[in-house]
């Protein structure tokens, strides 16, 4: 499949593998894929999405978050419910951080367990959603009758996957993200 890649997607690709290594090996994640998508400024799908009003930061924040959040990955939808019943999730996450230290919340990373053979993970660097992402780009290009997969293709995949967190952050900025893939195809024609 990556043979159909564009070089500027497998760079976006290399940049998201990058992205988690730095994040801390976690595995490659659909808010990975996005994130290197947009910071390939000249890339179609990086136009697109700021020109649909997506900005990097703004989501770093918000993937941060969900993932960094003590390990709680609620959204602010969640936390504003919790609030409407009375919940603050605030002083609960602060009375525990005071009676059990700083980052007890956090998940706790066992320690690295030396095996012989050293065994590589089934699905590689990706997660289940980000491959399913990947996949669903290469289905993308093939229903748009492309014969390459490019950027745009890898952030139709993430939209249309829609259970990760690149379309959760997405769809917490504000982005419609049936409107988005429209804007994509749009730009794809107009492009063509």
């Amino acid at each position: 499949m990556f043979e159909r890649f564009t070089d500027r997607a497998r760079a976006v690709v290399r940049s998201a593998v990058e992205q988690a290594q730095r994040d801390g090996r976690r595995p490659v994640g659909t808010e990975h894929l996005l994130l290197a998508v947009l910071a390939d400024t000249d890339a179609l799908a990086s136009r697109v999405l700021t020109s649909a009003g997506v900005d990097a930061d703004d989501l770093r924040a918000r993937i941060r978050r969900h993932v960094g959040a003590g390990g709680i990955g609620l959204g602010e939808a969640d936390a504003a419910a919790l609030r409407e019943i009375g919940i603050d999730l605030a002083a609960i996450v602060a009375r525990i951080e005071d009676n059990f230290g700083p980052d007890a919340l956090r998940e706790a990373v066992p320690a690295p367990r030396r095996r012989w053979p050293l065994r590589r993970p089934v699905g590689g660097p990706f997660s289940p959603r980000s491959r399913k992402a990947l996949e669903l780009a290469l289905r993308e290009a093939l229903r748009l009758r492309h014969r390459h997969i490019g950027t745009e293709h890898l952030l139709l995949g993430v939209l249309r996957e829609g259970g990760g967190l690149g379309a959760v952050v997405l769809t917490e900025a504000g982005v419609d993200l049936d409107d988005l893939r429209r804007r994509i195809e749009l730009a794809l024609r107009t492009a063509a």
